[in-house]
């Protein structure tokens, strides 16, 4: 009777492998809708601006509303997944994909453009901790932990997506327009909708579910204090040419209510007792923020830079971008299967340093495999970066706030990704020129020296020491003639 009442929710053991392609082929396809589409935009911002006759520093919006509304929705909708159930969440950011890729590919103006995106971010954002609850579910009908290949797979399609998005982007802008960008998110989502009604298992019913998303679990009132205070931050932070200074106190008053009551709350929306006494998982959402301003500096400044200072079009654009595509994807993989956490994040803050002092001395004239060696530069620390971080994530957070923890990275990384659109909004203004890049290159090396520092003398980086038994305590062959 037991299989014929689980079989209600979903298929008994039998009637599938354990986390199988099935399984996890919805899944990975859902997860790289977001990484994709915070870079794949970037080849085409010089065009939208030109159509709506607008600059760099409104065209910025676009990368900073995606990242502000991921930065909110991410934790929500994972503490959605575990209350009311994985597969619903999962399903239900798909329609809103759908919903903004229409929105984008019809847009008729520029504020359209910034509805789009602001919906996309809050579809994407559903499909990673969905995708984690749903393995987890697994988990708990098998008896057995989440295999670390299936983990693996969801980090590689995430950075394997971030790092094609350039070259993706250029392509699409030059065979079909700027609006193939927002349309192509169109079949991809509905193809994941269609497999994942069908491979994927239905959710328990929603009395059963006991998460921190079931009544009462989440925290209306952090949620809103966060967005508020973050909302504020991002617009002070996109117009530093002429900086509105007057929004700080807000962003200050909304963080100090913010802390008073994440204090007090008992499920609140940012656990800073536990970043408070976790200062090694602090440390990691900082390294991981800071090296993420770094690449998504290049990653938008420097496509800029190349369509109107250097005069390439959206393809060649894509193409120089190329080898930081394909050196991140390699090193994501290489990431992923070193054993120690240290040495990889200091070789990518080091490179990152390395490909600033490229930047700083690059001009119109500079010839064209320097700038491709750049590009290399920044795309191997991209890699390391996001596996590094990740094993650091799951090395000092907490067993029992593993998904929260995961969702605050994530949070991190879009700060830094928002502080960089701001950057690239003061150097370039409305035309980017050697002397934005050149600004951009001095931030992004002090940056990156400053991410050596603190990795280098990072203690909790350090493999734990190996204890060898001294040989006189080892006197076994003496013991077995006796």
């Amino acid at each position: 009777m037991r299989t014929a009442s689980r079989a209600t929710s979903r298929p008994a053991a039998g009637d599938r492998p354990a986390f199988g392609a099935r399984l996890t082929a919805p899944l990975l396809l859902g997860s790289l809708l977001n990484p994709l589409n915070t870079t794949m935009i970037s080849t085409g911002l010089v065009a939208i601006g030109h159509d709506f006759g607008v600059g760099a520093a409104d065209t910025a919006w676009l990368v900073s509303v995606l990242y502000l509304a991921s930065a909110v929705a991410q934790p929500v909708l994972g503490k959605l997944a575990d209350g009311i159930g994985p597969r619903r969440v999962f399903l239900g950011g798909l329609v809103v994909v759908v919903a903004s890729g229409l929105v984008g590919a019809l847009a008729p103006g520029f504020g359209w453009l910034l509805v789009s995106r602001l919906l996309l971010g809050v579809g994407t954002s559903a499909a990673y901790p969905a995708a984690m609850a749903v393995l987890r579910d697994e988990s708990r009908r098998l008896g057995t932990p989440t295999p670390r290949t299936v983990l693996g797979r969801l980090s590689f399609a995430a950075l394997g997506s971030a790092a094609v998005g350039p070259t993706l982007g250029g392509l699409l802008v030059a065979t079909a327009g700027w609006r193939g960008i927002f349309a192509v998110n169109v079949p991809v989502a509905l193809l994941a909708y269609g497999a994942t009604l069908r491979w994927i298992p239905k959710d328990a019913p929603r009395g059963e579910r006991t998460g921190d998303g079931a009544a009462g679990g989440l925290d209306p009132l952090g949620t809103l204090l966060f967005t508020g205070a973050l909302t504020c931050l991002v617009v002070f932070l996109l117009d530093l040419r002429h900086p509105l200074w007057w929004l700080l106190a807000p962003v200050v008053l909304l963080g100090a209510f913010l802390t008073w009551w994440q204090l007090r709350h008992p499920r609140p929306f940012i656990d800073l007792r536990m970043l408070g006494s976790n200062h090694a998982l602090a440390r990691t959402y900082l390294r991981h923020g800071l090296s993420y301003l770094v690449v998504y500096c290049v990653m938008y400044g420097f496509t800029q830079w190349l369509e109107e200072a250097r005069g390439y079009g959206s393809l060649h654009t894509g193409l120089v971008m190329l080898p930081m595509s394909l050196a991140a994807l390699a090193c994501s993989l290489l990431g992923a299967r070193t054993k120690g956490i240290r040495a990889p994040l200091t070789v990518a803050a080091v490179l990152l340093a390395v490909g600033s002092a490229l930047l700083l001395v690059t001009t119109g004239a500079t010839p064209l495999a320097v700038l491709l060696l750049a590009g290399a530069c920044f795309g191997i620390p991209q890699g390391l970066m996001g596996t590094g971080n990740q094993a650091a994530v799951q090395q000092f957070a907490p067993a029992d706030a593993i998904g929260s923890a995961a969702g605050l990275q994530r949070t991190a990384q879009y700060i830094g990704a928002i502080t960089a659109s701001g950057l690239i909004g003061l150097a370039y203004g409305r035309q980017a020129d050697d002397g934005g890049l050149h600004l951009m290159a001095v931030v992004g090396g002090v940056l990156a020296l400053v991410l050596v520092v603190l990795t280098v003398t990072d203690r909790a980086l350090r493999p734990a020491p190996q204890h060898h038994p001294a040989p006189e305590q080892h006197p076994a062959p003496e013991r077995h003639h006796s």
